[in-house]
């Protein structure tokens, strides 16, 4: 089977990171794989993954002339460039709901990003959260659970010397609004913490009141990081299921985090981590703060270490991802030329809404929606009216 995942940026990252994953070992198992992009990436651009070598890098130029058996979509840009390949199945990877990623004020990227669950192809998601939300859509998604790499994050192995007091993790990048991570090192500073370290994406050193900085670490050297650490701190507005806390949890650690969307797959509340309501600040740092109490934190670390041994591997996740995927290869598709239209008349959309032209895009809407995709403008009119 020759398949083609769509990826938006081989830059080093959690979403990136898990395509990676199921898409390497879709090439063990023999499968002709390739990594699709709007521009040519350099061997070291992908380096930071162990296996990314192992798939074919191309170009949309590249590929004009070939037929894939199976095109997955990730990330919702790439999704209206899919019709691009040449495939008989189209299938989507939604890693999380990405409309929710934009403010209110930007509307119409909002719109466009959720329009990709109208496309008609079939789906494959990672959190429980994700597949209920998409079956407002009618979409009854596949969910395959994200998984760990069980021989780095270990509870044995190298670490940094250990802090007298409670030393917090903070991770994530320090410019996405919806990672909250200025706002979370500022909660951390006003705890009783002994130290901050910060794991973060962004190409940076330093940062104020942080001990020490970690900058785009490969995920085979995370693992010493965590195991330093006696909590992370993730203070996220929207994930689809993240995967730093259980990391930490692998590595002997416990979390806390906000009720944000799919937390719930392995936290519980004073079990194996601590919730806090979403900007809850003084909550927070309560939080924070209790877990000086080394027997109080000690509990919680037990249970995430218990936690993490029944969650599963990568190895089993993606051959649950591989079965996917064949499983889907015998069944119907969208067409390359729907596929197409779809992405065309979604994104003139998108347009005429840009363009504040509300007259036009109702007329728009009502001439060529109703006429042509009786059903999506039954499903879009229900969107817009909530």
């Amino acid at each position: 089977m020759k398949c083609i995942f769509t990826l938006g940026s081989p830059a080093i990252g959690g979403g990136t990171n898990v395509i990676f994953e199921h898409a390497t070992r879709m090439a063990k198992e023999g499968e002709e794989v390739y990594i699709v992009t709007d521009r040519k990436v350099e061997p070291e651009e992908y380096a930071w993954h162990t296996s990314a070598h192992l798939l074919n890098w191309v170009t949309y130029d590249d590929i004009i002339d070939v037929e894939f058996d199976m095109a997955i979509a990730t990330w919702w840009r790439t999704v209206y460039e899919t019709y691009r390949i040449k495939a008989k199945h189209y299938v989507y990877f939604v890693q999380s709901i990405e409309s929710k990623f934009y403010p209110e004020n930007e509307q119409g990227l909002k719109m466009l990003a959720e329009m990709t669950y109208l496309l008609g192809m079939k789906v494959i998601t990672e959190a429980t959260w994700i597949k209920e939300y998409l079956e407002k859509y009618d979409i009854d998604a596949y969910l395959v659970h994200n998984g760990i790499r069980k021989d780095i994050f270990t509870t044995k192995g190298e670490t940094f010397e250990k802090c007298k007091g409670l030393r917090v993790l903070v991770e994530g990048p320090v410019d996405v609004e919806f990672k909250n991570v200025p706002k979370t090192i500022k909660l951390v500073n006003d705890s009783k913490a002994d130290e901050v370290w910060l794991l973060t994406s962004s190409d940076i050193k330093e940062y104020p009141n942080v001990d020490k900085v970690f900058s785009r670490v490969p995920p085979k050297d995370c693992a010493k990081i965590y195991r330093s650490c006696d909590i992370i701190v993730k203070l996220s507005y929207i994930e689809g299921m993240f995967g730093p806390p259980l990391e930490m949890f692998h590595c002997g650690g416990t979390s806390i985090v906000y009720d944000v969307t799919g937390h719930d797959e392995y936290i519980i509340h004073e079990k194996n981590g601590l919730v806090a309501k979403t900007d809850d600040d003084d909550k927070v740092i309560e939080y924070i703060n209790k877990l000086k109490d080394e027997k109080y934190l000690k509990k919680l670390k037990k249970a995430a270490i218990e936690t993490a041994k029944n969650w599963v591997s990568w190895e089993e996740s993606s051959l649950n991802f591989y079965k996917t995927i064949k499983e889907l290869n015998k069944k119907e598709s969208v067409s390359q030329k729907a596929l197409e239209q779809k992405s065309k008349f979604f994104f003139d959309v998108y347009v005429k809404y840009e363009t504040k032209d509300d007259l036009s895009l109702k007329k728009f809407i009502g001439k060529r929606l109703r006429k042509k995709h009786q059903r999506i403008y039954k499903i879009y009119r229900k969107l817009i009216r909530k």
